[in-house]
């Protein structure tokens, strides 16, 4: 940063708008004075190319409209900035009109732009229409770029058969973002091209950023990451079939199509009623444990298959399961003690419901007793036990709850089914998930939360405070 201004190293500013308007010059348009003096190195206009959108649409001729993408493309040019053009609708227009669609393409190219850039706006091409229309226009020697929306489930796909068919330009979207189903997904645009057609875009080892960048940028947009997105998604590279653990083994890439290391991700190992023995090994291994013994790996198989029968997942709770695996193998370390704990909830007409939890523990040989508040007993529980953690271990205060899932179990059993609770905790770095199952939603709530600290508490730097004998078991 310098004088208020951002360096960009690699990437440049674009400012974003339109043509100038119907019957106004280009230099008297506000909207086009605003892309000027806005003084990015590069300015992309939105052109009409569907010849019924022309008439329908901006309400004018097919000619005054080439006269608009002159007009501006000329003005910013003059103005000392790049220029690109993206041809809206120009797809659907093409298979309409292609005539005119055509002539689009030729007189954004004459009058400056440096690339023209053919867009699916609404999202419906499939990628044979999109290789035959653009091998089409590439006759036209104008450079070319794509912009694809995803409505039909193609915007990756048509994306690439645009590459074939010679577009060098590519528009998209980190995970996808955008209007109704969303835009081209960039990462698997750029993994495809960098993993399968060898192209290298990015400095070497770049890609391997792949997954923390897709993570990082729908924690700022707020937007849960997809666990089935392609190359960066949890379950990008997971398994669980009895048939795929017992590949994996043997070579991790019999049941993988790239090696999840280069894009940022890793390989993981689902347990769950469907699984083997073969699962509960590599999975162990995966968490740094030796199950090698087929004794032992037949036992915790059982166990894991009994806690599933009742109702217990590890798939998605892969904190759990190591606690299951320390439990069984007789190294998890004792961090506290739970002796007692009540939630208290009170409503009185007209005001707030309050809820309050008394939790009585021990940690580090001091008993303690304490009542946390809260909006809810889940919130409340959450209070009281980090009150009671605190003084023995400092670290738990780092400790956040970030997401909490309930599911029925038994439907048709009404208010007394079995639930199963999900709480997802972080301490700003990690983020890890335990389960609790019960009939008593606050009680199996109570479980993945004593779960989730006890997992917490293992992998921070308290555990170095442990007495030596525990120290022992931890490991």
């Amino acid at each position: 940063m310098s004088d208020g201004a951002l360096t960009l190293k690699n990437a440049q500013l674009v400012s974003f708008g339109f043509t100038r308007r119907v019957g106004m010059m280009a230099a008297d348009d506000p909207l086009t004075a605003a892309l000027r003096d806005a003084r990015a190195p590069v300015a992309c206009i939105v052109a009409k190319s569907h010849d019924r959108h022309v008439e329908q649409a901006l309400h004018t001729t097919l000619s005054e409209n080439l006269a608009m993408i002159t007009d501006t493309v000329r003005h910013l040019r003059s103005e000392g900035q790049r220029v690109f053009v993206d041809c809206e609708h120009f797809f659907d227009g093409y298979r309409e009109n292609p005539g005119y669609a055509l002539e689009v393409v030729r007189t954004a190219a004459e009058a400056g732009a440096e690339v023209v850039v053919l867009c699916d706006t609404n999202g419906g091409m499939l990628p044979p229409w999109i290789g035959e229309i653009v091998t089409a226009v590439n006759e036209t020697s104008v450079p070319l770029g794509i912009h694809a929306h995803n409505d039909a489930g193609c915007a990756v796909a048509n994306t690439l058969a645009a590459v074939d068919a010679g577009v060098m330009h590519v528009q998209g979207t980190v995970n996808g973002y955008g209007e109704r189903t969303g835009n081209a997904e960039l990462l698997s645009i750029v993994a495809n091209l960098e993993l399968k057609y060898g192209w290298p875009l990015l400095p070497a080892g770049s890609l391997r950023e792949a997954t923390r960048l897709a993570h990082a940028i729908a924690e700022v947009t707020n937007v849960p990451p997809s666990a089935r997105q392609p190359y960066v998604g949890l379950s990008s590279f997971a398994h669980k079939a009895g048939l795929h653990a017992s590949a994996i083994k043997v070579d991790p890439n019999l049941y993988q199509h790239t090696d999840p290391a280069l894009v940022g991700n890793d390989m993981r190992m689902l347990v769950s009623h469907m699984a083997g023995r073969a699962n509960v090994q590599i999975k162990g291994e995966e968490l740094g444990f030796d199950l090698s013994d087929r004794e032992l790996a037949a036992r915790i198989t059982d166990r894991v298959k009994d806690a599933e029968a009742a109702g217990y997942t590890y798939e998605a709770a892969d904190a759990s399961f190591e606690l299951l695996l320390r439990r069984e193998l007789g190294q998890l370390p004792e961090f506290f003690r739970v002796h007692s704990w009540r939630v208290f909830t009170q409503s009185t007409h007209g005001q707030e419901t309050d809820t309050e939890c008394t939790v009585r523990l021990t940690a580090k040989g001091q008993s303690q007793r304490v009542v946390g508040e809260g909006n809810g007993p889940v919130n409340a529980l959450d209070h009281a036990i980090r009150k009671a953690l605190l003084s023995a271990y400092p670290a738990v205060e780092k400790f956040e709850l970030i997401d909490y899932k309930v599911r029925i179990l038994d439907q048709g059993h009404g208010t007394d089914a079995t639930v199963r609770v999900l709480i997802e905790t972080t301490d700003g770095m990690s983020a890890w998930t335990t389960v609790g199952v019960g009939q008593n939603i606050i009680e199996a709530s109570w479980e993945a939360l004593c779960e989730a600290y006890l997992y917490g508490l293992i992998h921070t730097d308290d555990a170095s405070e442990l007495p030596a004998a525990e120290l022992a078991m931890a490991r």
